[in-house]
């Protein structure tokens, strides 16, 4: 898992039906060797601007949207509490 924090969402007019009704934001990741990368995951939890997230990448991204035939290697797990220091 990659701690990041969402810093703009991402509109798309048309995508692959399998993406349909996903909602993707772009997030920095936060520490580390790729601290500064983005990222554009799919929120499956509503995280807002601002907020300090959890991401799951891979086939276990994948995993968390229930299907495997999705198209998604990054998603929005949870967000961070305010009290968590990096």
């Amino acid at each position: 898992m990659i701690a990041a924090k969402v810093i703009d969402n991402i509109w798309s007019t048309r995508k692959a039906d399998s993406l349909v009704g996903l909602k993707f934001m772009l997030v920095e990741v936060l520490g580390g060797s790729e601290a500064g990368r983005l990222i554009i995951a799919a929120d499956t939890i509503g995280a807002g601007f601002g907020e300090r997230v959890l991401v799951c990448t891979g086939s276990s991204a994948r995993k968390m949207l229930g299907r495997d035939d999705v198209p998604i290697d990054a998603v929005i797990v949870g967000i961070i509490d305010e009290d968590c220091v990096f």
